[in-house]
């Protein structure tokens, strides 16, 4: 049994700490909002976690460092914006063995930076290794223990099988992936074709559409990865295409119900409100156009959504653009 700390109380942070306690860990939950300390400390319930009964085992706190200090593995659960402050104010807490896991899945746009990189950044410890946990994996199934799979990513062999052995349960499967920064880059860029996908549906267009969008979509992610040194197989795996294809498909993601609501006309502002939660999809566009331009690689779907989120284009007109592109091959990636 091991000593797990989790900073953030959202429904990914609060799914995963019941599914760790079920697994007879003891976990300490840190959240910055004292309302939402006091909330799930009395109701035992999360808002957003319909049918989820939290168990009287996990203790919530406002005080970072009962969820930092002597903790073997801290998990960062907080929106990608927020990792950064966060890891700030873990960074002085943790020591030397612990290891920092990270779940939120984004890229910093002026450093253009993954989670664990940022993380890295404020933590300035080499004997503290930083894993990404990613996958097909929406909160609201994990936490009524539906079979789910994810990957523990990390250069460190040791460490990613650590987180391994830790969050295995008879209803979340972990595999292990070395090629962190292609497990982190689908995670953020994913969340960007999402947002197509929901826009391709707020149109009226149906599945074939869809198809087309996870497809080629897919092709934009790899076609950068590959040019930033990751492994191709990661792409075709349960962080790549498993992910996108959940992210894609269900009304559980954010990224996907934001997408629908811009492709119906609503104003990016008031779309985002509407969905009520952070929308990373849109937190990630920046890194993403820097990242295109940087290493000269052709995104046009993610260039499109930028376009309709920061542009004022017209999703439909976006569309027939990108429907009149060049006639070319299917891409064969560099």
């Amino acid at each position: 049994m091991s000593n797990i700390g989790i900073l953030g109380g959202g429904t990914w942070g609060t799914a995963l700490g019941v599914l760790l306690h079920q697994a007879g860990h003891h976990v300490t939950l840190w959240s910055a909002l004292p309302e939402e300390v006091s909330q799930l400390t009395k109701t035992r319930r999360h808002p957003n976690l319909p049918g989820l009964v939290i168990p009287e085992g996990i203790r919530f706190t406002e005080d970072i460092a009962q969820a930092v200090q002597g903790m073997e593995a801290v998990v960062f659960a907080v929106p990608s914006p927020f990792v950064r402050e966060t890891a700030r104010k873990a960074a002085p807490l943790m020591t030397d063995g612990q290891i920092a896991v990270d779940v939120a899945k984004g890229m910093e746009a002026d450093t253009l930076l993954t989670m664990t990189q940022v993380i890295e950044d404020e933590i300035r410890n080499p004997n503290i290794k930083t894993v990404a946990l990613s996958g097909p994996t929406h909160a609201e199934e994990v936490a009524l223990g539906l079979p789910t799979t994810i990957v523990s990513a990390c250069e460190c062999a040791s460490a990613a099988r650590r987180v391994q052995d830790l969050f295995t349960t008879d209803t979340l499967r972990v595999y292990t992936n070395a090629d962190k920064t292609g497990v982190e880059l689908s995670g953020a860029m994913k969340n960007i074709i999402a947002l197509a996908a929901g826009i391709s549906a707020g149109l009226g267009f149906g599945d074939n559409a869809k198809a087309a969008i996870i497809t080629r979509g897919m092709v934009e992610i790899t076609r950068l990865g590959l040019c930033m040194g990751c492994q191709e197989s990661t792409f075709a795996g349960l962080a790549g295409i498993g992910d996108l294809i959940v992210t894609c498909t269900s009304l559980h993601s954010r990224n996907n119900r934001c997408g629908m609501l811009l492709g119906k006309g609503v104003p990016p502002t008031e779309a985002i409100a509407r969905v009520g939660m952070v929308v990373e999809g849109i937190h990630a566009l920046p890194a993403a156009m820097r990242l295109m331009e940087r290493y000269q690689v052709d995104m046009p779907i993610v260039r499109a959504v930028n376009a309709v989120v920061f542009e004022q284009a017209d999703p439909m007109e976006t569309v027939t653009e990108l429907m009149r592109r060049d006639r070319k091959t299917e891409a064969v990636l560099p």
